[in-house]
């Protein structure tokens, strides 16, 4: 069985047999790819990165080419994803789908966020690091599931019926950074003073998990849940761009593994 093969999060809000926050483990992917990576742009063959969206396919009874993924970016930008297709879709950071698609989306310590309305037939995904985060990705995702038949014109009034469900990622403890960064988010909102611990020197210690908290409760989606997961302190299970960094194995742009986390209704 391939559920005995990979490593996985399933997030206790959503139905068990129709998500999944893959890990690392799992694929056929070798080196530092090992061995579920996703990442077309990395030097990693692309027979494997097939290969790798075969297995999720299998893992919903499903082809590979139904497992549908923007091409990533840090960006704002959400697109409506309405037929499956072995390509990656234009540049965004969040893609609402309809049913027969697995809808992905990669991350390697950014904050994946899979969004569901079950009830009006709507599902999505957010790319949520924190440039995406402060940028609105999120909010996006969710207007452009509204405009596709989601609970209506207006959230509001349909909150309790979306759920939101946040996979791995940086969590707070690893998430060093420096004054530029935190000073864009007080650019944007003094308040967001509260997501920053001050740490060694002129550094601090971002908590992305409750900024996302934060978003979600200001578009009235109640129905929320956090994995607590630290992809940067679980190297057997998951993959961490910031972990490869220091270790020299990022030698090109692009070039590192990153993982999948998909949703279908």
């Amino acid at each position: 069985m391939l559920e005995n093969m990979v490593n996985f999060y399933l997030a206790p809000n959503l139905p068990a047999d129709r998500h999944a926050f893959f890990g690392r483990n799992g694929g056929v992917s070798e080196g530092i790819y090992a061995s579920f990576n996703f990442n077309r742009k990395s030097r990693d063959k692309a027979e494997n990165i097939e290969k790798n969206l075969e297995l999720v396919g299998r893992f919903y009874g499903l082809p590979g080419n139904a497992v549908m993924r923007p091409c990533q970016g840090h960006t704002d930008k959400a697109v409506y994803v309405d037929r499956p297709s072995r390509y990656e879709i234009e540049p965004a950071g969040g893609a609402p789908a309809r049913p027969g698609i697995i809808l992905g989306i990669t991350t390697a310590d950014c904050m994946p966020v899979l969004l569901a309305d079950e009830k009006h037939g709507v599902i999505g995904a957010a790319h949520a690091g924190w440039r995406g985060a402060l940028a609105g990705v999120i909010e996006n995702t969710v207007k452009v599931m509204l405009e596709r038949g989601a609970a209506g014109e207006e959230l509001a009034p349909a909150a309790e019926d979306f759920a939101a469900a946040a996979g791995p990622c940086l969590q707070k403890e690893s998430f060093e950074v420096q004054n530029d960064m935190r000073n864009l988010f007080l650019d944007r909102d003094k308040d967001n003073e509260r997501f920053f611990t001050p740490c060694a020197g002129e550094r601090w210690l971002c908590d992305l998990e409750a900024f996302v908290r934060h978003r979600l409760d200001l578009i009235g989606i109640k129905n929320v849940s956090f994995s607590g997961i630290d992809t940067y302190a679980n190297p057997e299970l998951y993959f961490s761009y910031r972990r490869c960094r220091p270790l020299g194995q990022i030698a090109v742009k692009d070039d590192f593994p990153i993982e999948l986390s998909t949703i279908r209704l």
